[in-house]
């Protein structure tokens, strides 16, 4: 990145031609809300690039619906072009600072701290019950995985995981909302904050013209967004299942594992289940795309973020399904550093477009009660 965390020059030049050709011609203006949101301006600088960007899905049908698309010689990518400033924007906001050349590695930081987290499990379990206790088998009544990694330890190292994760991204979005000089309480506490949660939470922008996203080819579709919908879900029930299990024990004492038709074990493999097959469709979608429409620098970072969600899932499952078996310790140390490795790289990876997407969201919706800026002779 140039000094200062400006995004880089001939990047910023691009958006700004790409956004007045946009603004001239508005074509695609019922697409989604970066039209709206670009009408509404005349000139284009970096803090307005950024939010655009942001506020784009990537739903791949401006680029099919464009007339100065190539072949022609204006040649304008706006899916790329946006991408490409959003990819940057993720590094410029990134905290700690020192941290942010992770963006620019793609999958292989996440991967990296995958392994990372396996190997220190690894060293943990067998530190404390050698190769024999980590192949043995453990039965429900001996505490199943808890026999081999105390309920302490996983509490202390994912707590401390979590809180990063909170603080990393808490001080990203606040330096991404302070470079849209909106007042900091909207972004919490106000009806476009309501507005932007909700729209997010659905997905409204991936609906594209009506008919659903061009995405992976030029034929509109909702899959991409079905199958978004169903990686959330799955993730938002893994996380209630661990909740639930935490005030099992917590609240009324009744300490894990739980019975498989137990909610806390339901909601998990019901959760896991979605993770996996949500993932996996968006990465059969992802390695489908047309490459034009995205930016090649951040194909790494897609996949292996992917990756990541669907070998986490997977291993969960399985773990669930034999954990009682001698294959559970194996099993154990692997989904735990996977876990690990996709929580502490959250700030770093594809995870914080979610967090930029409802912030800029949220700013579409307080412009939108705004009124209209009169130009010219409007």
């Amino acid at each position: 990145m140039p000094p200062g965390d400006a995004l880089p020059r001939e990047l910023v030049a691009e958006g700004e031609r790409v956004m007045q050709l946009c603004n001239a011609c508005r074509y695609c203006e019922g697409f989604c809300a970066v039209f709206p949101a670009l009408e509404r301006r005349l000139d284009f600088g970096e803090a307005d690039l950024t939010y655009l960007a942001n506020l784009c899905h990537n739903c791949g049908e401006c680029f099919y619906a464009c007339p100065y698309a190539p072949p022609h010689e204006f040649d304008l990518r706006l899916s790329r072009t946006l991408a490409q400033i959003r990819g940057a924007s993720y590094r410029k906001f990134a905290r700690p600072r020192a941290l942010a050349g992770m963006l620019a590695r793609g999958g292989v930081a996440a991967l990296a701290a995958a392994l990372a987290g396996t190997l220190l499990f690894l060293g943990t379990v067998l530190a404390r019950s050698g190769l024999a206790g980590l192949t043995a088998a453990y039965p429900d009544s001996r505490g199943a995985f808890h026999a081999l990694l105390p309920h302490g330890a996983m509490v202390a190292i994912f707590g401390a995981a979590a809180i990063w994760i909170a603080v990393a991204l808490a001080l990203g979005v606040a330096a991404f909302w302070r470079d849209t000089g909106e007042r900091p309480a909207d972004l919490l506490v106000s009806r476009a904050a309501a507005q932007g949660f909700w729209d997010s939470l659905r997905l409204r922008y991936l609906e594209g013209g009506g008919q659903g996203c061009a995405y992976p080819e030029d034929v509109p579709a909702h899959s991409r967004r079905r199958l978004h919908h169903l990686t959330v879900a799955g993730f938002a029930l893994c996380f209630a299942s661990t909740a639930l299990a935490a005030a099992y024990r917590n609240l009324l004492a009744w300490p894990a594992p739980y019975p498989r038709t137990s909610l806390p074990v339901l909601l998990g493999t019901v959760g896991g289940a979605g993770l996996l097959v949500g993932s996996a469709g968006l990465l059969w979608l992802r390695l489908r795309r047309n490459p034009a429409l995205a930016d090649p620098a951040q194909s790494g970072q897609d996949m292996g973020f992917l990756a990541l969600l669907g070998l986490t899932s997977l291993t969960g499952l399985l773990l669930m399904a034999l954990r009682q078996g001698p294959a559970m310790g194996i099993l154990l140390v692997v989904h735990l550093g996977l876990v690990l490795g996709l929580f502490v790289t959250m700030p770093y990876g594809k995870f914080v477009h979610a967090a930029y997407r409802y912030a800029a969201l949220v700013r579409y919706a307080l412009e939108q009660r705004r009124p209209r800026p009169r130009f010219g002779s409007e």
